[in-house]
């Protein structure tokens, strides 16, 4: 074969390919799949909060209004209302005259105001929590801050969310809710209080403005924290504001590599519903620095009036015990001029909101395509929508960093203590727009790889002496070039077939592996599908085997299949158990399948071996005879009791006989208590909560599972699990098998046909038609100074540096941790290559090779600017999780609280300018680690509600162990949207709101979305119409809370609402439960236990108390 020869396999170079388009292609004979959304990709999945910038007072108390205008271009002219922003020093806000410096990657822009907010009256001050010890008097607080203008600063990042998966009886005898835990709403006192000084009252700032302080209430401590020691003085003072014309304009210098985007802070107010009036006190003017004063020294102007300061960095400020206050100061040096065009106080205050951040990164990064052939570049954020153009580096769909700029020491990195960690989903399908990895042909010799550490040939591999040999980017090992690969260079060193070879051009592309990659030297065969079906007297009774063999019927015809084959070459066989097992004859020369019954469950075995394995097509009426059989035989069976492991055992000899992988799909309903190998007994004791044995209530009770596991994954026997639970099933040791072998559960407790059967169904469909790779052994290689340590995921390890798993599909992560082994260099920066290597569908023994170069630093300034704080959750929520298998429960959350710590602190001491120690100053793009990680520590994993099951919490641990980024998200921050709001006419959401029930108003109708559940929550005061035109009944007491699907009506509300539906659907891996929740309703408190930001009865402390927390937290540390 010529040297430039494609694969025989695949398509040329530069066309698109078919296969592995994952869940993308045709279902059911090239039709949409009836019930099964398409999915999309790209789109946004839950908040990622931001700043909303407030403004410093100019007379009566005001909360930020919205606007929606977009964010002026850098450099370009803006218009009243907006404001110049520019880059400071590290890439953080900076407060007071910004510098002219370069744009970075994630502008900020304007605010969407919230329709529906009525202006708060000036005289109208409602009470507020306190915080804080009080001052001896209200005049020394006057004497304190007299004649100050106090900008107010806050974290608006909303926390992520709790979970969706708990399970709760159902109720009136049809519905089943999932989710639980209880919540405790703010009283209209717990709200934070808003920063503002008119004249002559001293006030106190709170985190979120948007609510007047009564001047009869000082702050006291914070509830469940001992509030921060005090600052020595009571930072940095104000100047009076100068009058005049506008500053010349700023001087945008271009971007500088791995820069990002640093926005004013922003705050969002958490408790308040409508924006205060935009009126102004006219002739306040701030009087003089008091003397003693403790902070950075004056900027060279002043600010104009009505301009907020900005910072580098987001900080607050608590001025001694007395008050907190959120505040931007001014950096002491490097300060610019820069043009301040004149702006209203509304608008400036109104230009930041924590779900704005979301829409800026898509205003501004996903008009354009992605393209990844910069080094250390940082993506677009999961929620936006964007095209990927491979030049040279994996897309981010297939790798996320937690930084893509790494020190280049280990005392740096232990240091900075921010964990260098990449999330891989290898199999991760693309959107139709994108063409996935090329397949590449090298024939019989194989890949080339470097003879010393073995990596494959990639873009990063340098051609020295002519093209004859290359030098390894990974080991500088100088290897051969085999004499079928030669190619001359040009003038640039470059081989001249540079663009015509993937390995050479693109991050991510595949090779077809010979027979020494495969087991035995011996090319694999065709993977086979076994369906194994409970047929216990619960399983009979609720109708689910009739539900799934009825669907079998259907489903067998569309098998996953590569590329323009006809027919998927996968085989399927049928197995129904209880207390003992049945396998059935299938094969096509049959009149009738034949049942064949192994009672002998100790000492499993196959009873037949030809029939049992078969073609679909071939065998088309026997399996088709067989499914309408089953439910008959055993309609009337008494067998409550049932085995597992010995039907685990079953497949798996089932396909050592065959010599091929495979996957066993599984539906099962209880406890397996007959005698039998992994025989189990109930073990549910909640009093082990919150004691020292907790842990083993995530442990598998036996280490039979183990072995089981093992036995499997050498076999490439990968196991899903449908889990059809009445009561404690023990999922922690049932999902052993599941969890390392690659597979997936499902679960669905307290199932009921009517309202269960369609999310049962499609999740069954895309599962077994999504795209999978059996016998997958994956190993992620560094270059030198680097090396992977740890990993995360559903998989089995058999030594240090190989990820196994029988089975790895297109919605699998696996998170792998680096730490340093040598110095790095900041000129050659740092390299990772993931090699998959895995059997396709059609039994084909395939590579897959994703690569990603990131800078390295030498300044933790660097490391800052360049962090993913959704990535850098996602690290650390698996990271606890598998810490509960080991440590107490509090342990692993405050090693989380201290590790979070330890991160803010750093940057504080070394990165950002000197200032009091009542500041809380977070680097730009971490500004909402705090947040989302009281959200993790919220979890129900970490801090479990009364009513989440042990079984729930086992559930979800193994659940997010496999998660990507973008599931993690809004796993943990659930997206919230006012569907009143949404325009008809358009095609677009209405826009999110924040996770707080402060949000919610009585007249309105609310979607709430995890990952795993929809709740639709029903204000009491909502229209009569829109009732009618969304539920088809006349009032608000007729609506069903046992609706599992959205009446079909004709009418513009209704088909906007299922469409929203139909969306959020096809962007998640599994299928929603639509929950209708009546406000005032008993589903309430479970609905509420979604709404984040709030305080939540489990003892989950609410946004603003852990911010407070993590404050005392670092000034401990720093001091």
């Amino acid at each position: 074969m010529s040297v430039n020869q494609q694969a025989h396999t695949g398509p040329p170079y530069g066309q698109p390919q078919p296969g592995y388009q994952g869940y993308q292609q045709p279902a059911y004979g090239g039709q949409s799949l009836p019930g099964v959304p398409q999915a999309q990709y790209g789109a946004y999945n839950g908040p990622v909060p931001g700043y909303q910038q407030p403004v410093p007072p100019q007379g009566s108390l005001r909360a930020p209004p919205t606007s929606g205008a977009p964010p002026p271009a850098s450099g370009a002219s803006h218009p009243s209302g907006h404001l110049a922003y520019s880059q400071f020093e590290h890439g953080d806000v900076q407060n007071g005259i910004p510098a002219s410096t370069a744009p970075m990657q994630r502008p900020p822009a304007s605010q969407p105001f919230l329709p529906g907010s009525a202006p708060t009256p000036v005289s109208q001050i409602p009470t507020f929590q306190q915080y804080g010890a009080p001052p001896a008097s209200v005049q020394q607080l006057r004497n304190h801050m007299a004649g100050m203008t106090i900008g107010g600063t806050a974290a608006s990042a909303p926390p992520p969310a709790g979970l969706g998966y708990a399970s709760v009886p159902p109720v009136s005898g049809s519905f089943s809710a999932t989710g639980s835990g209880l919540y405790t709403p703010y009283s209209a006192s717990q709200g934070p209080p808003l920063t503002s000084v008119s004249q002559g009252l001293p006030l106190a700032q709170p985190p979120f403005p948007g609510q007047t302080i009564s001047t009869q209430h000082l702050p006291t401590q914070v509830p469940g924290f001992t509030p921060p020691p005090p600052s020595t003085g009571v930072g940095p003072s104000s100047y009076p504001p100068t009058t005049g014309a506008p500053r010349p304009p700023a001087m945008p210098g271009p971007p500088l590599p791995g820069q990002t985007v640093a926005g004013p802070p922003s705050s969002q107010p958490n408790h308040v519903s409508s924006p205060p009036p935009p009126s102004t006190m006219a002739g306040l003017h701030p009087g003089p620095p008091m003397s003693g004063l403790h902070g950075p020294p004056p900027p060279t102007h002043p600010p104009q009036p009505g301009y907020q300061m900005q910072q580098n960095g987001f900080l607050w400020t608590d001025e001694g015990s007395s008050t907190k206050l959120w505040r931007s100061l001014s950096r002491s040096t490097k300060l610019w001029k820069s043009s301040w065009t004149t702006t209203s106080t509304k608008t400036l205050g109104s230009r930041f909101h924590s779900i704005q951040v979301i829409e800026d990164d898509r205003n501004n990064r996903g008009s354009e395509p992605f393209v990844t052939g910069v080094r250390g570049q940082v993506p677009p954020l999961v929620t936006t929508n964007f095209l990927v153009k491979d030049q040279g580096n994996a897309s981010p769909r297939y790798i996320r960093c937690t930084s893509y700029n790494i020190p280049c020491t280990s005392d740096m990195a232990k240091q900075s203590q921010v964990p260098l960690a990449a999330v891989i989903k290898p199999l991760a399908a693309l959107p139709p727009e994108e063409t996935v990895p090329y397949l590449v042909d090298h024939g019989e010799s194989g890949p080339v790889r470097c003879n010393r550490c073995k990596a494959y040939m990639c873009p990063f591999m340098q051609f020295i002496e002519g093209g004859r040999r290359f030098q390894c980017c990974f080991c500088s090992c100088v290897t051969e070039v085999p004499p079928h690969y030669f190619q001359h260079l040009d003038h640039t060193g470059k081989r001249v077939d540079f663009y015509d070879r993937p390995e050479l051009s693109l991050g991510s592309y595949e090779f077809l592996a010979t027979v020494d990659y495969c087991k035995n030297n011996k090319f694999p065969s065709p993977p086979a599908f076994i369906f194994m079906i409970d047929v216990s007297y619960n399983a009979v009774k609720s109708g689910l085997v009739r539900l799934i063999c009825e669907e079998l019927k259907s489903l067998l015809d569309y098998l996953p299949r590569e590329g323009n084959m006809e027919e998927s070459a996968i085989r399927v066989g049928f197995v129904t158990y209880n207390k003992v097992l049945h396998f059935y004859n299938v094969k096509s020369s049959l009149a009738q399948p034949q049942m064949m019954v192994v009672s002998d469950v100790a000492d499993m075995f196959v009873p037949l071996l030809d029939g049992f394995l078969v073609n679909v097509n071939e065998s088309r009426t026997v399996i088709a005879s067989l499914l309408d059989q089953i439910p008959e035989m055993f309609a009337d069976t008494r067998e409550t009791e049932t085995v597992f492991a010995p039907v685990i055992q079953a497949g798996l000899e089932a396909l050592k006989a065959a010599e091929c992988a495979g996957k066993l799909f599984i539906f099962h309903t209880s406890l397996p208590i007959a005698e039998a190998p992994g025989k189990l007994k109930n073990r549910d004791d909640r009093k082990l909560i919150n004691t020292d044995k907790e842990k083993t209530l995530f442990q598998p009770q036996t280490s039979f599972y183990n072995n089981l596991a093992k036995d499997c994954v050498a076999q490439g026997c990968c196991v899903d699990l449908f889990l059809f639970p009445n009561q404690y099933l023990d999922v922690a040791t049932l999902g052993v098998v599941p969890y390392q072998t690659g597979g997936s559960i499902f679960k669905y407790a307290y199932f009921q046909l009517e309202t269960d059967q369609y999310r049962f169904l499609n999740d069954l469909r895309r599962d077994v038609q999504k795209e999978v790779g059996f016998d997958a052994v994956m190993r992620v290689r560094t270059s030198t100074g680097i090396r992977a340590t740890d990993f995360f995921g559903a998989f089995y390890m058999s030594n240090t540096t190989d990820v196994e798993m029988a089975g790895l599909d297109c919605d699998k992560t696996i998170t792998v941790e680096f730490k340093h082994d040598d110095k790095l260099s900041e000129d050659s920066g740092a390299l990772l290559q993931c090699a998959l290597l895995y059997t396709s569908c059609a039994g084909q023994r395939r590579l897959r090779i994703h690569n990603l170069s990131l800078n390295c630093c030498t300044q933790l300034a660097d490391l800052y600017r360049n962090c993913e704080t959704d990535t850098l959750i996602n690290y650390l929520a698996k990271y606890a999780y598998r810490g509960v298998l080991s440590s107490p429960v509090k342990t692993v959350r405050d090693a989380l609280i201290n590790q979070c710590a330890q991160i803010l602190a750093c940057y504080r001491k070394n990165c950002a300018s000197p200032s009091s120690a009542g500041q809380l100053i977070l680097p730009e793009c971490m500004k909402l680690l705090p947040v989302y990680l009281n959200c993790v520590l919220k979890s129900d994993v970490l801090q479990p509600g009364p009513e989440v099951t042990t079984d729930d919490r086992a559930y979800v641990r193994q659940l997010v162990t496999s998660m990507d980024v973008a599931e993690t998200n809004v796993f943990f921050y659930p997206r919230l949207l006012p569907l009143t709001k949404a325009d008809v006419d358009s095609d677009s959401l209405p826009a999110a709101i924040r996770n707080s029930e402060e949000r919610l108003s009585k007249g309105d109708i609310y979607l709430l979305e995890n990952g795993l559940n929809i709740f639709v929550w029903v204000g009491i005061n909502v229209q009569q119409g829109l009732i009618q035109n969304l539920f088809g009944v006349s009032s608000f007491n007729q609506i069903s809370n046992a609706l599992s699907t959205l009446p079909v009506l004709e009418n513009p509300f209704s088909k906007k609402v299922r469409s929203i539906v139909d969306m959020l659907q096809g962007q998640r891996s599994r299928y929603m439960k639509l929950i209708i929740v009546k406000q005032e309703d008993k589903l309430e408190m479970l609905f509420k236990h979604f709404l984040v930001e709030d305080k939540s009865l489990s003892g989950g402390a609410s946004y603003v108390d852990f911010l407070c927390h993590m404050h005392k937290e670092i000034r401990q540390l720093l001091s």
